[in-house]
């Protein structure tokens, strides 16, 4: 099976630094196979057999804290998690000049469709949606700083959450292809 781990809040703003090729080195030793690290925000894809998503996530965390000395929040999806959720994406969904749009990989405790009652939504500003694993948010870039969704840094639900744009969610998706054919 193929996998992404998505770790949250590693190599931001000086932050949580962890070396990408040590990171990998990590995921190896712990027994996963084929291991690809994308960009420097804790990305990882591998396969693995014979464990659930929850106890890999388990699994990884620790061996991060053991590495690293870091409590590191890792969510684990496979590749059919990624697809659902890649699909979802309107086609016209970009991270560029005019555009701001985000894929929000949620906890397994806040994922139910629930969730969004707890987001400051603005209906003329933010187009929202939730998929089951994450929440998809786009905005007009000349329009963030009006965005009620601009304003979910602090809250409960942003603890429980962590952040790829759409380019870097297409680009893991591709790399998760490309490891299953």
């Amino acid at each position: 099976m193929i996998y992404v781990a998505l770790l949250r809040g590693i190599n931001v703003g000086g932050k949580n630094k962890i070396d990408m090729k040590l990171l990998k080195q990590t995921f190896e030793q712990t027994g996963m196979n084929d291991v690809v690290t994308y960009i420097n925000t804790g990305n990882i894809i591998f396969s693995y057999k014979g464990k659930s998503k929850t106890d890999l996530a388990y699994i990884l965390e620790e061996a991060i804290h053991k590495d690293f000395g870091l409590q590191i929040k890792v969510v684990v999806r496979n590749l059919d998690d990624v697809r659902e959720i890649i699909n979802e994406i309107p086609d016209s969904w970009k991270n560029d000049k005019d555009m701001k749009s985000d894929v929000m990989f949620l906890w397994d405790e806040i994922d139910d469709e629930s969730v969004l009652k707890n987001l400051d939504i603005k209906p003329n500003i933010d187009k929202v949606k939730y998929v089951p694993g994450a929440i998809l948010w786009s905005v007009e870039k000349k329009n963030v700083t009006k965005s009620g969704m601009s304003k979910i840094i602090g809250t409960k639900v942003y603890k429980q959450i962590t952040v790829r744009n759409v380019n870097t969610a297409r680009k893991i998706y591709e790399l998760m292809q490309a490891q299953n054919s």
